[in-house]
């Protein structure tokens, strides 16, 4: 008898490049791997694979969220835990890329006068505020954005 091993299974990986607005030079790559993919998303992208429709993670609707609440992921948030502290940003032209190696690629680029506050807390979401649904939640301290910077999140998630 042969086993048959089954489970779609995902790892999200985080990159965050900082940079200072008056030199293009990255100061420094923070990269991590890990996230609780949360039940809003799972259930919608269920719904988008079964047709019965709903917003996709697309160009026009893909944001990486980030807040400073280190309140601990779990599957059932709907969003940032943040009371005050958190921003959205759209995609980066040309992101989101899929089709190659099972993976999904965002790409959300925070400017200067966005996002300064501490970094605790990241979503990728269909919305750029709480209203939207949420595919996963992560939580990790990444330091304080502070004005002159710019960050720059890619999230690669891997199916297998």
């Amino acid at each position: 008898m042969s086993h048959i091993r089954s489970g779609v299974k995902h790892v999200t990986h985080f990159r965050i490049e900082k940079r200072r607005c008056d030199n293009p030079d990255i100061v420094e790559i923070n990269e991590w791997t890990g996230n609780i993919a949360l039940n809003e998303g799972l259930n919608l992208i269920a719904d988008l694979f079964c047709g019965a429709g709903g917003t996709a993670f697309d160009s026009a609707h893909a944001y990486i969220g980030v807040g400073d609440s280190s309140t601990a992921a779990a599957a059932t948030q709907t969003g940032l835990q943040a009371s005050t502290n958190k921003a959205w940003a759209g995609m980066a032209s040309g992101y989101p890329t899929s089709g190659t190696n099972q993976q999904a690629v965002y790409r959300a680029i925070f400017e200067s006068g966005v996002a300064n506050f501490a970094w605790e807390e990241f979503t990728l979401g269909n919305s750029n505020d709480d209203s939207g649904e949420n595919f996963m939640r992560a939580t990790a301290s990444k330091g304080t954005k502070v004005a002159g910077e710019q960050w720059t999140v890619t999230i690669t998630v891997t199916f297998s």
